[in-house]
């Protein structure tokens, strides 16, 4: 039941990161703060559509 998204950072929309998430605990879409390597700083990555 897990399935594969991709990160996009919030600021410059770079798909920076790919991670599995299990669709059944996790309904909504998943929020990380992770290191953005073309912003080179920590920012918000949301799960794109």
């Amino acid at each position: 039941m897990r399935e594969k998204v991709i990160l996009v950072c919030t600021e410059c929309l770079s798909r920076n990161y790919s991670v599995y998430k299990n669709k059944r605990t996790n309904v909504e879409r998943l929020e990380l703060k992770k290191y953005c390597k073309r912003c080179g700083k920590h920012t918000l990555h949301r799960e794109s559509k």
